[in-house]
């Protein structure tokens, strides 16, 4: 029973997401530390950025419930089902977030300061399809304190790789999340809800997303002149290049199917591929 819970829980939020965040928070906090940092900051790491992206995921589930349920796409989901219950989501959502306020204060002075931007971020994306189609830019912008936050928990000092780094983040997470958003450009327009795909077309958002995702790779290049790197570490750029190519060619609005394996498959491996490539060459 208890199991079970948990588990929709995980289903809720998309728990096994997290992997987006992860390597490039990796990547932030090993930069800043020119190695391994200690147990104890590598442990608050985990748990701020656990607690952040899990709470703001949830709190985007509430907030959507009703738009969810009316999406034939997204009808399917435990809350317009009644899976789960606002109160529990509720739950998730303070626990989650009060755990990221506590890693912060566990941290360093700068974290706890920063956390009430943070906050607000993860809180007002999910609003803002409703005002703005640039509510991809903002997720992106959000996912970006991953590394950023890594890097000041760490150093306790601001620094521009990790804001490059953040950079590489939000441009990677907009763009595939404009992606994801083609499936919904008749039932954004029809809702009177807002997106780069539903506001510039099909065509007009793809670009975009190719804009954005060529400008990752291109601050990734700069990374490697900026961080000092090797081969090893271009060798990962390259093939991530490769893969998002892949993603924007396989790209089909009508095969969720397709659309699945670009939106997500192919960027979970991407940023481990980046982390891999990062560390082996550090290493080396």
């Amino acid at each position: 029973m208890v199991l079970d819970r948990i588990r929709r829980y995980g289903e809720l939020v998309m728990f096994s997401h997290t992997l987006f965040s992860l390597p490039f928070t990796l990547i932030g906090m090993i930069w800043a530390a020119d190695g391994f940092p200690s147990l104890n900051t590598f442990f608050w790491i985990l748990i701020a950025l656990i607690g952040a992206r899990n709470g703001a995921n949830a709190l985007n589930r509430l907030v959507d419930k009703d738009i969810d349920k009316k999406n034939p796409r997204t009808a399917n989901r435990h809350m317009p089902q009644g899976i789960v219950k606002d109160l529990e989501v509720w739950g998730i959502v303070i626990f989650c977030f009060s755990i990221f306020v506590l890693a912060a204060y566990k941290l360093n002075p700068l974290c706890l300061k920063l956390t009430p931007i943070a906050l607000f971020l993860f809180i007002i994306y999910s609003y803002t399809k409703r005002f703005t189609w640039a509510c991809h830019i903002v997720l992106g912008t959000a996912c970006a304190g991953a590394p950023v936050g890594a890097w000041l928990a760490v150093t306790g000092e601001f620094a521009l790789p990790p804001f490059i780094l953040g950079s590489v983040v939000a441009l990677w997470v907009a763009g595939f999340d404009i992606i994801y958003g083609t499936q919904d450009i008749n039932f954004d327009r029809q809702n009177g809800l807002h997106s780069i795909p539903a506001k510039f077309g099909l065509d007009g958002g793809l670009f975009i997303a190719r804009v954005f995702h060529f400008f990752m790779i291109l601050l990734l290049i700069v990374l490697y002149f900026v961080m000092n790197m090797g081969f090893f570490y271009l060798t990962g750029i390259f093939i991530s290049a490769v893969l998002l190519t892949l993603e924007h060619y396989i790209i089909s609005p009508s095969n969720e199917k397709k659309m699945k394996i670009a939106s997500y498959n192919i960027n979970q491996i991407i940023s481990p591929l980046i982390l891999f490539f990062t560390i082996f060459d550090m290493y080396l």
